[in-house]
């Protein structure tokens, strides 16, 4: 990853930069968070952007049809930038890289919390409170996830950090203490 981080960091810094002097940070984020969704959940948008079929001319084209009007022009105008240079096939780590950069100007921790089942909204904020006093930071993103081989419970992490209450878990630990 030491080489898409020489890539992609410059691209994330310099896009910083920019929203912050606009005073557009927050909105950016928001937008930038929707797109890597979108990309995300769409395999054909992905290899559309990274194909090396497509000609710099025809990807301006989908990132303007499914965008224009609808981001801010400054994420527009870096998507087009990304297009014209040839690095749009890597749109997903640097916008990845700009919320990294984000987060760290901002002192805000990532929780990732995987779960067996959806969390209520109540449930979030219950576990985001006490991850943040884990943490030791007052600012927290979550970001949650779902996974039936847990059963039950779940598995959180902040940086380094892991609390596992999963029931996958404690049944493992269970057998190994019953087989010695």
């Amino acid at each position: 990853m030491p080489l898409l981080n020489s890539v992609t960091t410059p691209y994330a810094e310099a896009f910083l930069q920019v929203a912050d002097e606009l005073g557009q940070t927050d909105e950016i984020v928001s937008e930038v968070k929707e797109i890597i969704d979108l990309i995300n959940d769409s395999p054909e948008l992905e290899k559309a952007l990274s194909s090396p079929i497509l000609e710099k001319e025809s990807k301006r084209n989908i990132i303007a049809q499914l965008f224009s009007e609808k981001i801010n022009t400054s994420l527009l105008n870096l998507l087009k930038l990304l297009a014209d240079r040839q690095r749009i096939g890597i749109l997903v780590p640097i916008l990845e890289r700009f919320l990294e950069l984000y987060r760290e100007n901002s002192n805000i921790a990532l929780a990732t919390v995987t779960s067996a089942v959806e969390l209520s909204d109540q449930q979030k904020s219950l576990l985001t409170k006490k991850i943040s006093e884990i943490a030791g930071t007052e600012k927290l993103e979550l970001v949650t996830k779902i996974d039936s081989t847990l059963i039950g419970g779940f598995v959180a992490s902040v940086g380094s950090k892991v609390i596992d209450a999963s029931l996958a878990s404690q049944i493992r630990k269970l057998g190994l203490t019953l087989s010695k």
